[in-house]
């Protein structure tokens, strides 16, 4: 049964993903013996433990690898595993608060009761717990009240007593969501009223820069008021230096021979030996634990190499392929169905590797790289080692936040460490996927807002745009005689020059894209009658004069055919929306400190997780 447990993944609640609930209560015994010390994190009054977080990490890490086949392998993917278990960490701090606050709590007999007649919906998918292929809710109860697997009922104890505290919240914040049918005609009107309009628009584009003098008051006054705005991440400039990793010919020829006798076993065709093959000899970790399978998969899927749908497509249902290339390796393709343009496709990959002479020569190359330059304080090492092993010195840009990539391929870890080490320091030997790399962190610009010098010239057209938008804003205004005084919007347009393009018919909720970006005006133009004109509205990209050439009213009859079906269908985005508020809302007034890194650099008592 644990073996079942471990197998599936965790069932999705109303408010939590995963909920790391036990680690808490660890977090607060150790805190009573130890208080205060290698305090990770602290979510307003509740502190998370170093011991504490690092066993939740490893614990996500274990999940994952139960999952999807591979736990986190680079820094990035450890430090969004790492960020991941805060997020869950914080909310569920956060939760209990409020569980505390509201008086939220679980008896034996609501865990008995959920326990009986909802178990988990991974278990029902079980065989043991189905008759003729659908679940049985008997066989489920009776196997509740034989077993005697202590620890398969503690877990499912302790599933229901984190549930059923977020299943009550849920119920009590949206106990009150309900549409009236005010509020469901407003929303059926704002699917199916349409209008068409003309527009006659005066841009800021069509005033002269000259118009605009912008003063240094202007400048300062603009970059205080849009600090968020103006706002730039870290930025690091690297040296590196790249020993090539690609396979030469004899690697491919090595891997063409590992193939072919790959695919002499499966060549039959029989499912089950594909299956056992894949499992054991693919490189592709996720598939091959499925015994190869992709799943069901377009006949043209744009996501995926030519050369690999070539093959796919020329096969019948329990045909192998010969060795097809790609840029992963080569593959072995078995089609087991075919639907329509879908077929369901598996698949053995075998990567071209490095082996034998030219492994060992690049395998020496790299200890030489490693010994002569890895995490060295050093700023000339970095050069020296470039000349003594005849390797190009290159430079780059990095922002923190993106992750790096030269040419077309990510190099991993130097995201992270870029921005973490010291100027002047070089990293460790870094295995990209063509080359082995060493960076040197040659400079790094903090943060924040620049100094105005660096963005005068931004600012200055931010500025002046804002004057010519005023400036059109006041030209349209003088305009408004002229324009509501000609026969139409459009005879207006003519005598001013301007265009007046028409729009429609369009709904409030897919109006084209000036107006999609102009609120003011789409209100505008639902809120007219035909025939009507008016303006100047002053949009934020320029003011505009609105008239109203026809409209199709919503069917009220229809409306009320539907009202129902409508109202249940709005009942659940609606608590949906409701709960994330809270939890927004929650997150938001929440004092937060995140001491990881202080406790990490400092060399804390705890061995760092392993995954």
């Amino acid at each position: 049964m644990m073996r079942v447990m471990r197998a599936k993944a965790k069932y999705v609640f109303f408010i939590l993903a995963i909920s790391f609930i036990g680690w808490m209560a660890y977090g607060q015994v150790q805190d009573i013996i130890t208080p205060g010390r290698n305090v990770a994190l602290k979510i307003n009054r509740t502190e998370i433990p170093w011991p504490a977080y690092q066993r939740a990490v490893q614990e996500a890490a274990q999940t994952q690898r139960q999952q999807a086949g591979s736990a986190p392998t680079t820094l990035e993917q450890n430090r969004e595993l790492e960020n991941q278990v805060v997020d869950q960490l914080i909310q569920s701090a956060l939760l209990r608060e409020q569980y505390a606050r509201l008086g939220i709590t679980v008896s034996d007999e609501e865990v008995i009761a959920a326990a009986r007649t909802s178990p988990p919906p991974e278990m029902l998918q079980e065989p043991q717990f189905q008759t003729d292929g659908k679940p049985d809710l008997g066989k489920w109860q009776a196997f509740l009240a034989t077993t005697t697997d202590r620890q398969f009922l503690d877990w499912l104890d302790a599933r229901y007593r984190e549930e059923i505290p977020q299943i009550k919240l849920a119920q009590f914040l949206t106990a009150d969501v309900y549409a009236s049918d005010a509020k469901l005609w407003r929303l059926y009107r704002d699917q199916h009223d349409s209008v068409r309009v003309a527009v006659l628009a005066v841009r800021p584009e069509d005033i002269q820069d000259t118009a605009v003098a912008v003063t240094e008051g202007q400048l300062e006054r603009y970059v205080r008021e849009h600090e968020d705005e103006l706002r730039r991440p870290a930025q690091a400039s690297l040296s590196y230096v790249a020993l090539d990793r690609r396979p030469n010919a004899a690697d491919s020829a090595a891997a063409l021979a590992r193939v072919r006798e790959v695919r002499a076993r499966v060549a039959t065709g029989d499912a089950q030996t594909f299956a056992a093959v894949a499992r054991e000899a693919s490189a592709d970790s996720v598939s091959g634990q499925k015994g190869g399978d992709l799943g069901w998969m377009h006949r043209t899927e744009p996501s995926v190499e030519e050369t690999f749908l070539a093959a796919m497509r020329a096969l019948r249902p329990g045909q192998v392929s010969p060795p097809v290339r790609s840029s992963f390796g080569y593959h072995i393709l078995r089609v087991a169905a075919a639907r329509g343009d879908s077929v369901q496709v598996s698949h053995i990959l075998i990567p071209i590797e490095l082996v034998g002479m030219h492994l060992d020569e690049v395998e020496a190359r790299a200890d030489t790289l490693d010994r002569l330059t890895a995490a060295q304080s050093d700023p000339g090492t970095l050069d020296s080692a470039a000349a003594v092993m005849h390797l190009p010195l290159a430079r780059t840009r990095l922002v923190e936040g993106d992750r790096l990539t030269l040419g077309r391929y990510v190099v991993p870890d130097v995201s992270v460490w870029a921005f973490e080490t010291r100027v002047g320091e070089t990293s460790q030997v870094i295995e990209g996927q063509v080359a082995y790399y060493v960076f040197r962190l040659d400079s790094l610009t903090e943060g924040g807002v620049p100094p105005i010098a660096d963005i005068r010239e931004a600012v200055t057209r931010a500025v002046r745009h804002d004057g010519k938008t005023a400036l059109a804003a006041e030209r349209a205004r003088e305009l408004t005689a002229t324009v509501r005084g000609a026969r139409s919007l459009a005879a207006a347009g003519q005598a001013l020059g301007l265009g007046v393009p028409t729009f429609g018919p369009f709904t409030r909720i897919a109006p084209p894209s000036l107006l999609a970006a102009e609120p003011l005006v789409l209100g505008t133009a639902f809120g007219i009658r035909v025939g009507e004109r008016a303006g100047p509205v002053i949009g934020d990209r320029a003011s505009y004069f609105v008239e109203l050439v026809s409209r199709t009213s919503a069917d009220s009859a229809a409306w009320l055919a539907q009202r129902d079906a409508q109202r249940s269908a709005t009942a659940v985005p609606a608590r949906q929306a409701r709960i994330s508020a809270f939890l927004a809302d929650l997150r938001a007034q929440a004092k937060i400190i995140d001491r990881r890194q202080e406790l990490a650099r400092k060399g804390t008592q705890v061995a760092p997780a392993t995954f």
